[in-house]
């Protein structure tokens, strides 16, 4: 993993408020916390922890995508929530655990904010506004293990993967995802043969262009028309619960 430069210079190539959830927080608290939040980067297929590591550290993404896993007995895992800059990796540490039985790997790369655990329990701590907005978005991350878990038993292949590729745009800067069709099936817990099938009736349709590595979305509002209702159950959530930390009258808005 590398990390970049000093606090100082941090601040000012990439902006803390980046991320929505140190954004939310209020001036004084960001500036607390801002010489102990560590930019680094994160590379595609890093591993962030493996099932019942010690969670050394919570990460608060800017432009990294970290997939949280299930991992059976067997080996074979599936997706069950993912994390961008709408959110963090690392919620048992404030649940009352040091460790967990999912992993956590890099599908997009890009930066991130890390912490160390101490730090997060101090502030979660001294409650106020940094735990209601943790605990806000542990409900919001709550329901996206549900819905996922829900979309993966009762829908299809095909919208599954388009409820995955439009989660995945709302948390990159870019129409354009640099990700393997094995990647993709490892995550939604499918065989490969079945995201062949649907990326190939995607760019049938019109909606995706993929060549080897390669996604881009070329018709977002066609995407959301095929996918199923999970997409927006989740989104829906994040908004809402997004929304009332930002009314919260101990916000300071800047």
């Amino acid at each position: 993993m590398n990390t970049l430069s000093s606090p100082a210079v941090l601040l000012s190539t990439h902006g803390l408020r980046q991320n929505l959830l140190l954004a939310a927080l209020p001036a004084k608290d960001l500036e607390r916390l801002a010489p102990q939040l560590e930019l680094v980067q994160l590379r595609l297929g890093q591993v962030i922890y493996q099932p019942g590591e010690r969670l050394h550290h919570v990460y608060f993404p800017t432009s990294a995508i970290i997939s949280l896993h299930y991992v059976m007995a067997s080996g074979s895992s599936a997706e069950i929530a993912s994390v961008g800059n709408d959110g963090m990796v690392g919620i048992s540490l404030f649940m009352g655990g040091d460790t967990t039985p999912s992993s956590a790997t890099v599908p997009i790369g890009g930066h991130s904010y890390r912490l160390e655990s101490r730090v997060l329990k101090q502030e979660f701590n001294r409650g106020g506004l940094m735990r209601n907005v943790l605990l806000r978005y542990t409900q919001a991350l709550i329901t996206q293990i549900t819905q996922t878990g829900a979309c993966n038993r009762h829908h299809s292949i095909i919208q599954q993967l388009c409820r995955w590729l439009l989660v995945t745009l709302d948390r990159s800067c870019s129409q354009d995802l640099v990700i393997t069709q094995e990647l993709i099936a490892s995550m939604l817990g499918v065989r490969r043969e079945g995201i062949t099938e649907a990326a190939g009736n995607l760019q049938r349709a019109g909606l995706i262009s993929y060549r080897r590595g390669h996604i881009s979305v070329l018709d977002r509002p066609g995407l959301e028309a095929m996918a199923c209702e999970c997409y927006a159950v989740v989104r829906k959530e994040v908004g809402r619960l997004g929304s009332a930390t930002l009314d919260s009258p101990a916000h300071y808005h800047h």
